[in-house]
């Protein structure tokens, strides 16, 4: 039996909401998984770029056995009902940027546990898979939108179950996606924050994410201006990515630009607008970044409205 399942992109944070907010984004992980019948032959992980634009080096530091992300999120899922993984091969073609905050180790965690849910006869319902695939990635924020699609505000509760709500996203606003070419590793991106903050800067956080919800729900973009500011995450990990705060400055011309945030943990940016202009945002990003010796791509993107779904089943 073969398994095949397409995960999208993810962005995380998206300003104000730190670790409990993220929206799915038409770039593309698909994950198979086939029970093999050669008794004996263990796991099997390939890895391998979908597209030009993915580094194949980028991929070369994976690891191919029980340490993959893929494998582990299977083994939960099998454990969780009393039974181990024995031989299965594993594919997991990339086409979403690895290391650069949009979400690529949580596709390949939501693509591994959906296909191994279905080769074992889907014990696991949607809130199980959630709470399964927190427990391996931290926090709910990218894993909630690869798995139910849009935008989405989460929370992972105490006994390990995930609370979320899906948004509207306002089709007049316009995500632009600019990845540059150099990685940021979660890790890295984590290991400069804080472990406390001021009050003060909890309080600012807690009034953009308010703002930021009545501004989706009601289409309010001098709103939105201010409620994609964040005090919490973005102010430490600025120095993390080369000329953002000369993109964010260069930005700031354009009335129909509602803001600025990493994606994630960087080390890509999410530029929000309106629909006009869009082609000198991108060559403001583009020129910023050429005067750094960054290279990048920029394109602009709507929201995916759908999450993570089977693509192939073979008995």
């Amino acid at each position: 039996m073969k398994v095949s399942v397409k995960v999208p992109a993810t962005s995380a944070n998206l300003g104000p909401g730190f670790d409990c907010m993220g929206l799915a984004l038409p770039l593309y992980n698909t994950i198979t998984i086939e029970e093999t019948v050669l008794p004996g032959t263990g796991v099997e992980i390939n890895v391998f770029a979908d597209n030009d634009s993915i580094d194949q080096l980028s991929l070369d530091h994976i690891p191919l056995d029980e340490n993959n992300i893929a494998y582990k999120a299977v083994e939960l899922l099998y454990n969780s009902i009393g039974q181990t993984p024995s031989e299965l091969k594993i594919n997991i073609a990339t086409n979403i940027p690895v290391a650069r905050g949009l979400g690529s180790s949580s596709a390949v965690i939501v693509g591994a546990l959906i296909a191994a849910n279905e080769l074992l006869g889907r014990p696991a319902d949607e809130a199980a898979l959630l709470s399964i695939a927190c427990e391996i990635e931290g926090h709910p924020d990218n894993i909630t939108p690869a798995i139910v699609g849009g935008i989405v505000i989460s929370s992972q509760e105490d006994d390990g179950s995930v609370v979320y709500r899906k948004l509207d996203w306002p089709s007049d606003w316009a995500i632009t996606v600019c990845v540059p070419d150099f990685e940021l590793s979660t890790e890295i991106s984590r290991s400069v924050l804080p472990t406390e903050i001021p009050r003060k800067d909890a309080v600012f956080n807690a009034q953009r994410l308010g703002m930021f919800i009545q501004a989706v729900h009601t289409k309010d973009s001098e709103l939105m201006k201010l409620a994609l500011k964040d005090k919490i995450h973005q102010p430490y990990r600025m120095k993390l990515v080369p000329g953002l705060d000369k993109i964010i400055e260069n930005l700031r011309h354009f009335d129909n630009v509602l803001g600025c945030v990493l994606s994630g943990a960087g080390s890509s940016i999410l530029i929000i607008s309106e629909k006009n202009n869009l082609d000198k945002i991108k060559n403001i990003v583009r020129e910023t970044w050429a005067d750094q010796n960054i290279k990048c791509q920029i394109k602009t993107m709507s929201v995916e409205n759908n999450g993570a779904h089977v693509v192939s089943h073979d008995d």
